[in-house]
């Protein structure tokens, strides 16, 4: 590898860019901290321990953009707006060195949108650098390449992620939301639409979060307090930059806006846990002696009231007991699980190679990105891929078709996604043939 990572400039020092700063600084790197005025940043500067500011250099765009030129990284972590992305990136590029890399932190915004029109030797060194908030615990980091990145700048990204900020690196391509916001988005937007007949047959809400969190693999959260965790405010933004981007056709463009019930909740500044009394789906009220009470908005009804314990007396304790098993039960809760944590497997397994090269990347976008207790095609190994591609035919008639990775494990004859090799774990690749899962 001939290009090597030691030093990072950080333009932006909101929530991201501290992030990324301080785990910079953490592993040992100089760092240059800019953002577009003195207190702006001082507020990232509160993201790096005491004992790491030593490596630390400050300044603003204005005053001192041309000290990036000393740094080999340069990484841009300002506002998701095209425009505004590109006008830095467009002051920057002329005064960084030859050899430096540099990149954006966008979520969602692609590389090419970035890179169009800009120097060849930009469009060389640039890559996406998706990290997951918050930077100093989420292990995600995932490395976008553009269409004419050199080979090396990948490599040299993926070794300081890995070697020295401790990352899983996951490997994405230049696609809308790239891997872990792809799919766990879609299972956030399609999850409003697709639990609205199970409310109106009395489901609560708490019932819903609980089928879809432990007994299919997803932390407690489940839906609503996910959601009420990044905020309405944000799912609105990202369904806005789907239905832009996403591919003509995708089933995600049937849950690109709000059902009318969270959309009169964003209107009214009903966002989740930063709206703090208003609340979300969700809030917890401080009372006149002290005490706090927990209460769940009613989609139905549209009011405010008490929480109530999850109902989950159609669902078996053995069914509970196992990963997955929930979606093939007969009960409301079953079929709530298959429709939205079943529709959000059927997705993914269509989305290689649109958005990675193998189930591996994936899974481990998942995993680190979002806290499953599988990846998606892990789950799918755990519940048998067989029974989900009977009941997809089930429900289409026979000739019912597969999303793309289940028809490679029809046609390949296998029973599941990996399986134990002669040398170690290995995964089904997209021509039927097995590979060794990277270490």
């Amino acid at each position: 590898m001939s290009r090597r990572i030691e030093s990072v400039a950080v333009l932006g020092c909101g929530t991201m860019g501290s992030g990324i700063a301080a785990a910079s600084a953490a592993a040992g790197c100089r760092v240059l901290m800019l953002d577009v005025d003195a207190e702006a940043v001082e507020r990232g500067l509160q993201a790096v321990d005491d004992e790491h500011r030593a490596l630390i250099t400050t300044g603003t765009f204005d005053d001192d953009l041309a000290a990036i030129a000393d740094y080999d990284w340069i990484c841009e972590a300002i506002v998701e707006d095209l425009d505004t992305k590109r006008r830095l990136f467009g002051e920057a590029e002329p005064l960084r060195r030859d050899g430096s890399v540099i990149s954006s932190n966008t979520s969602g915004i692609p590389l090419r949108d970035i890179s169009e029109g800009m120097p060849e030797r930009f469009q060389r060194d640039v890559a996406i650098t998706h990290f997951f908030n918050p930077v100093k615990v989420m292990k995600l980091f995932e490395l976008v390449p553009g269409e004419r990145t050199e080979p090396d700048v990948i490599e040299a990204f993926a070794a300081f992620g890995e070697e020295q900020l401790g990352k899983g690196v996951v490997h994405a391509k230049d696609t809308v939301n790239f891997i872990g916001n792809r799919i766990g988005c879609f299972f956030m937007l399609s999850g409003l639409h697709l639990a609205k007949p199970f409310l109106a047959e009395g489901v609560t809400p708490e019932t819903v979060d609980a089928v879809l969190g432990k007994p299919v693999g997803l932390p407690p959260t489940g839906l609503y307090g996910l959601i009420d965790l990044i905020g309405l405010d944000v799912m609105d933004l990202v369904g806005k930059n789907l239905a832009v981007n996403l591919p003509d056709g995708d089933d995600g463009h049937a849950y690109t806006s709000f059902p009318d019930v969270e959309q009169r909740m964003l209107e009214r500044g009903q966002l989740g846990r930063k709206a703090r009394a208003l609340g979300g789906f969700g809030r917890v009220q401080k009372l006149d002696d002290g005490t706090k009470r927990k209460e769940t908005f009613d989609l139905v009804a549209e009011e405010w009231r008490d929480a109530v314990e999850p109902d989950l007396a159609g669902v078996s304790g053995d069914v509970l007991g196992a990963i997955g098993e929930v979606m093939f039960d007969e009960s409301l809760a079953g079929q709530l699980a298959w429709q939205v944590f079943g529709g959000t497997l059927r997705y993914t397994a269509g989305l290689i190679p649109e958005i990675a090269d193998d189930v591996v990347n994936v899974d481990n976008a998942i995993r680190w990105g979002f806290n499953w207790a599988h990846g998606p095609f892990e789950l799918l190994d755990e519940v048998g891929p067989a029974r989900v591609i009977e009941r997809i035919r089930d429900e289409g008639g026979a000739g019912a078709e597969l999303p793309a990775m289940l028809q490679v494990l029809a046609d390949s004859g296998s029973e599941t996604f990996y399986r134990d090799g002669p040398d170690g774990r290995q995964y089904l690749g997209r021509s039927g043939a097995w590979h060794a899962v990277p270490d």
